[in-house]
């Protein structure tokens, strides 16, 4: 329950440290070390400034210091006379599809999503729930919140509660096929936000693991890309005999699958599997990030969909999701977004989506390791990590090595550098949140695979 507090008439001037955290897709970083409740409140001051609207969603997640800093971001808000419409703890998506049905025009998320436990940050979405980025107003508010006096408002907003989760369920109720009750699953919920409605979604028939929502994360991380965060889910699958595994973010935007092997399925493989699901007829648009595997359009072509590529994160995706009209879209890293959501991203709307397809395989006998192998026969070196301090560089460096030494069949150049040969193609780009250069290479053999890896690595090592 929010309530009122008293000292924030000491936060309308900044006299404490810059506030940290601002990211290319959303605010993010350790609370109390780069931002503190100070830096929320005038967040919350200037966060109108943003939007043409008097009203404003928030919802938050279930850290140890997401109601401290929902308290202090509420009452930033009410004083610059906005009415806050608060849905207390929620999912990330939740949030996106409460503000997509009841016409919001703002809404604000209170979440770290997959960092570890002392981080909290905002996700941030104006109208139509398209994502608020750094380029988009971020890089506005964080002038503002590191300088700017708060100015005086007319009225003190209304804070009323809201309580939206019904609405949700029964509209991700409407794509649960029965025949998903006939698969046996693994779902680790990483002691995160998954957990709060997946029982509802699934029912009592999956092998849940960590599907208390712990704001300590005690059991692991909720990355579902890092292996070590993995292995509980993988080890399930093996011992219960399982036909797939499921593996959720912290906030439950993020979802990342293993076939009945143990086997990590690659998220971007995730998008062609979708089109079995979403494509009965020619004509359908697909989105996918510049690091998608060159399986994908390959296997999509056969239900006639038109797969366009373009930049990684929400920030990018869901706006040319929209912009091309297309029914659904994926990224590398288990994001996955749908027109029918607002273009937004979900990780429960997906896990349906898929389980769908998997039930309907395990009826004619497929396995889901025989499905994937079906969509893909590239050799994939996943993403690669290089700590280098000169990255535009570091880029050209290797992008000229191979204009040099091979003649490219495409080249794409909005997210870093794609470089696509005959047999094989790579994608080098920088990491927008994190201080690392990525590569991923794709090859037909990993043979290959080995060669161009090693030659990246070769071409990179002279940057270090």
């Amino acid at each position: 329950m929010y309530r009122s507090l008293s000292v924030f008439h000491a936060f309308q001037i900044k006299f404490c440290l810059p506030m940290k955290g601002f990211k290319a897709y959303d605010i993010r970083g350790i609370y109390n070390q780069d931002f503190d409740r100070a830096d929320v409140y005038r967040l919350g001051c200037f966060l109108p400034d943003l939007f043409n609207t008097d009203r404003i969603l928030v919802g938050h997640d279930h850290r140890n210091t997401s109601d401290e800093i929902r308290e202090n971001l509420v009452e930033g808000l009410l004083s610059r006379g906005i009415d806050v419409y608060d849905m207390g703890l929620a999912t990330t998506p939740m949030v996106y599809f409460t503000a997509g049905k009841q016409g919001f025009d703002a809404s604000v998320q209170i979440t770290a999503s997959h960092n570890p436990a002392p981080y909290n940050g905002f996700k941030i979405s104006g109208k139509d729930v398209m994502p608020i980025g750094y380029i988009d107003g971020l890089n506005e508010m964080e002038k503002r919140v590191n300088g700017a006096d708060v100015p005086d408002a007319s009225r003190r907003g209304q804070y009323v509660p809201l309580e939206p989760r019904d609405d949700y369920i029964g509209f991700l109720k409407g794509y649960y096929g029965p025949s998903i009750e006939k698969l046996k699953l693994a779902v680790d919920c990483s002691d995160g936000m998954a957990g709060y409605v997946v029982h509802d979604l699934l029912g009592d028939r999956p092998i849940y693991m960590f599907d208390q929502p712990d704001g300590n994360f005690t059991h692991h991380d909720p990355n579902p890309l890092k292996s070590e965060n993995q292995r509980y889910v993988t080890r399930k699958v093996l011992q219960e005999g399982c036909d797939a595994g499921i593996l959720y973010d912290g906030d439950a935007d993020r979802v990342v699958f293993f076939d009945e092997k143990g086997r990590f399925v690659s998220p971007d493989l995730i998008i062609a599997l979708m089109g079995h699901y979403f494509m009965p007829s020619v004509g359908s648009r697909v989105l996918q990030d510049i690091r998608s595997s060159r399986a994908v359009k390959e296997y999509l072509s056969r239900f006639g969909a038109e797969v366009h590529t373009w930049k990684v994160g929400r920030a990018f995706a869901c706006p040319r999701l929209k912009a091309i009209d297309g029914l659904y879209g994926g990224e590398f890293a288990g994001h996955y977004y749908f027109k029918d959501f607002y273009y937004a991203d979900s990780a429960m709307m997906a896990t349906l989506v898929v389980l769908n397809v998997l039930a309907d395989f395990k009826e004619k006998g497929v396995p889901f390791s025989s499905v994937i192998d079906g969509i893909s026969h590239y050799s994939s070196s996943g993403e690669l990590n290089y700590t280098i301090e000169h990255k535009r560089q570091a880029i050209e460096s290797v992008v000229g090595y191979f204009r040099d030494h091979e003649q490219p069949l495409e080249t794409f150049d909005f997210d870093g550098v794609r470089m696509d040969f005959a047999d094989w193609w790579f994608n080098i780009r920088p990491s927008n949140t994190e201080p690392y250069l990525r590569v991923i290479v794709e090859a037909r053999t990993p043979a290959m695979l080995k060669e161009k890896v090693g030659i990246i690595g070769d071409v990179l090592s002279n940057h270090h």
